[in-house]
């Protein structure tokens, strides 16, 4: 799609066809094409308008657009869908087929923006707020003071690394993502056979057709 011209270059245009000149000679003189002048000219005579007219689809047009609100809904349901996984919901709701980046435009006219900030879902519980407003106001400006008294520990038995970093949520609003499941201490053999029973459902893995 091409970059409208400018608005002194249109007044100029009309300005020398004004001045007796043809609108072909008018397209050589500022190295434009003939039909911009000649449609220029027809647009201004009818209207008298200068302004470009809008470019590409126009709006509110789609076989996608009855499916805005559906979309919007799973995205805020699921902020961290990809559009694969939502394309596939579309098709399996509706029978309709769509590819990932029309779907994006969906959301991306509706206002949504491709974000996300990880956080530990445990700052939701009134307990680790109280300690985390303790944390940023009193102990932090206190060991900024005196740093070399830290002591750095690493092996916290904490790892975010298998959640989405990414997901989509309104223009100026902030998406915060949460670790699926967060235990206190080391995995051991019990943990981790409750973590494959509540988190993974490998009874569905293992379930042949």
């Amino acid at each position: 799609m091409g970059q409208s011209y400018s608005e002194d270059l249109r007044q100029r245009v009309v300005a020398f066809v004004n001045a007796g000149h043809s609108r072909r000679a008018a397209a050589e003189h500022f190295s434009v094409s003939p039909s911009f002048a000649v449609k220029l000219l027809a647009r201004h005579k009818q209207c008298g308008s200068l302004a470009p007219l809008r470019q590409g689809r126009p709006p509110g047009k789609g076989r996608l657009l009855v499916y805005r609100d559906f979309l919007i809904a799973r995205v805020e349901a699921r902020p961290d869908i990809t559009m694969p996984e939502l394309a596939a919901e579309l098709e399996a709701r509706h029978g309709v087929c769509a590819c990932s980046s029309s779907l994006s435009r969906i959301l991306v006219g509706a206002g949504f923006t491709y974000k996300k900030t990880l956080m530990a879902s445990e700052r939701a519980r009134a307990a680790v707020r109280k300690e985390r407003n303790l944390w940023v106001r009193r102990r932090q400006p206190f060991m900024r003071l005196q740093p070399h008294r830290l002591v750095f520990i690493d092996e916290t038995s904490t790892n975010t690394s298998m959640v989405r970093f990414r997901g989509r949520a309104l223009k100026g609003t902030r998406l915060a993502g949460s670790a699926p499941w967060v235990i206190e201490g080391a995995m051991d053999r019990k943990a981790f056979d409750l973590y494959v029973e509540t988190r993974i459902h490998v009874r569905d893995m293992w379930t042949t057709k």
